[in-house]
C-alpha cells in the first residue's frame, strides 16, 4: 500500500527507548542535544517580530515564484554587507532550507542519480534526499586537528549518476568552514565532471573565533559565501531558522550562481518548480525584512553563550585525560572523544541510564570509527554544566 521511499525502520532505538523509561520514572534529564534556540533562554525583541506579521499587504494575493521582491531585496542586502552581491532575481524564497533541497534536488537530478554528501554530516540528507528518488554517495571529511575536505577524493566518487556535490559551512556537526582552495577545486570538478554545487550555509554567521580565541585556520581562509560562486552551477541555501534563531517562522531562500548559461537556465526551471508550490505565506514574506534585522539582536547573545560554554568546557576537558574534543570553527555543537571501550551507542545508553544526560552517538551523524559524542553548546550553563560534569564523572568512574 505504501511507498518504498517511506519504509524506513521506525522501531525505537535502545537510546529511545532508555530516554522513554527515563521520562516515565519521572527522572530529570540534563537535555544537551538541545538545538531550538527558542527553548534556550535568549532574550528575543518580541514586539518586533509580533509586530512584523501584521502588514497590510497580507491581506493582497499577488503570487510571484521568486517570492516578494521586497523580501528578496532585504536578503540582498544581508549578503551585501558581507560582500557578496546576489541579484533578486537569482534568489527563491521557500519555507524552510528542507524545501530549498528539494527545490534543488528536483532542478538537478532523476530518481535513481546520486549526490555526494560530506560525512560525517547531519542525517537529514538522507530522508531528503529518499523521499527525492536519490542516493547519497558520502565522501569523507578528513580531520588532522582540523577538519578537511580532500577534493580528489570527492572527484574519485563522482560517476555517470552523480548531479552534485554538496557542502556544508560549516558543517553539522564538525564546525568546519569550507575554504577557498577546497572550494575552488570543487568548482574545478564540477566543471570538469558537469555537477553542481550545492551549499548549505545556515550556520555561516556563527563563527566561534573572537578576541580571545582566534581562529586555527587564519593562514586557510575561508569562503565568505558559496552564493558569490561564479565558475560552476552553485545552490546556495539559508534563512531565519539559525540567521534569526527563527525556526518557527519557516522561512528560507534559495540563491542560484555560477557561468551565465547554466545560471539563466536553472533559475527558468525553478521558477516553474517554485510556481507550482508557491509555498511562502504572504505574512511571513511581507515580515521578512524585520525578521532578518532582528538577527542583530539574537546573534551576539548566541555567539556569547556557545563561545562561554565552549570554554567552560575546555576547561573541564584539560583536567580529564580520558575525554578530549575535536577541534570546531563554527556553529553550535562540538564533537568529544571518548574511549573506545564501548560503542558511542553504548555511551550515549548509558549516560541517560546512569546520569540522566543526553547526547547524541557519533554514529547519528556517520562518523566513520567509533568514540564520538556530539554535544550542542546552546543550553544555558546551568544545564550545561552540571551534565558535562555528569557526563565527565561517569567516565572516569567507568573506565
Amino acid at each position: 500500500m505504501f511507498s518504498r521511499r517511506t519504509a524506513w525502520p521506525l522501531a525505537p532505538n535502545s537510546l529511545s527507548q532508555e530516554l522513554e523509561l527515563r521520562r516515565e520514572k519521572g527522572l530529570p534529564i540534563f537535555d544537551l542535544t538541545e538545538s531550538n534556540p527558542t527553548r534556550c533562554g535568549f532574550d528575543y525583541a518580541a514586539k518586533t517580530i509580533l509586530d512584523a506579521l501584521a502588514n497590510p499587504g497580507s491581506l493582497a494575493y499577488e503570487p510571484d515564484p521568486h517570492g516578494l521582491l521586497a523580501a528578496r531585496q532585504a536578503v540582498a542586502s544581508y549578503y551585501a554587507e558581507r560582500g557578496v552581491i546576489v541579484p533578486p532575481n537569482q534568489m527563491f524564497l521557500t519555507t524552510s532550507t528542507s524545501e530549498a533541497y528539494s527545490f534543488a534536488f528536483r532542478l538537478l537530478a532523476d530518481p535513481g542519480d546520486n549526490v555526494l554528501v560530506p560525512a560525517p554530516s547531519y542525517p537529514l540528507f538522507e530522508y531528503l534526499a529518499t523521499l527525492n528518488d536519490l542516493e547519497l554517495v558520502n565522501y569523507p571529511l578528513e580531520y588532522d586537528g582540523g577538519w578537511r575536505i580532500r577534493p580528489e577524493a570527492v572527484e574519485a566518487l563522482v560517476n555517470g549518476k552523480t548531479r552534485a556535490i554538496l557542502v556544508v559551512h560549516p558543517n553539522n556537526p564538525t564546525g568546519s568552514f569550507v575554504k577557498k582552495v577546497e572550494n575552488d577545486a570543487l568548482v574545478r570538478v564540477s566543471n570538469a565532471r558537469g555537477i553542481a554545487i550545492i551549499a548549505d550555509e545556515v550556520f555561516s554567521d556563527y563563527s566561534l573565533a573572537s578576541e580571545t580565541r582566534p581562529d586555527i585556520r587564519k593562514e586557510e581562509p575561508r569562503v565568505v559565501s558559496h552564493a558569490s560562486n561564479s565558475g560552476a552551477l552553485t545552490l546556495t541555501l539559508s534563512g531565519l531558522s539559525k540567521i534569526s534563531a527563527l525556526p518557527q517562522m519557516k522561512l528560507a531562500w534559495l540563491v542560484v550562481s555560477g557561468p551565465e548559461r547554466e545560471r539563466r537556465q536553472a533559475v527558468e526551471r525553478l521558477e516553474i518548480i517554485a510556481d507550482t508550490y508557491l509555498s511562502v505565506a504572504t505574512p511571513l514574506a511581507f515580515a521578512l525584512p524585520r525578521l532578518l534585522e532582528t538577527r542583530r539582536g539574537i546573534e551576539p547573545q548566541i555567539l556569547e553563550r556557545v563561545r562561554s560554554n565552549l570554554g567552560w568546557l575546555d576547561g573541564q576537558l584539560a583536567a580529564n585525560s580520558l575525554v578530549g574534543r575535536l577541534e570546531t570553527e563554527g556553529g553550535w555543537y562540538v564533537v568529544l572523544k571518548l574511549p573506545t571501550i564501548r560503542s558511542d551507542e553504548e555511551w550515549a545508553v548509558e549516560f541517560v541510564r546512569r546520569e540522566g544526560v543526553l547526547a547524541h552517538p557519533g554514529h547519528f551523524y556517520d562518523f566513520a570509527t567509533e568514540g564520538h559524542i556530539v554535544i550542542s553548546l546552546l543550553p544555558p550553563p546551568r544545564i550545561l554544566e552540571p551534565a558535562m560534569i555528569r557526563l565527565l564523572e561517569f567516565v572516569k568512574g567507568f573506565v
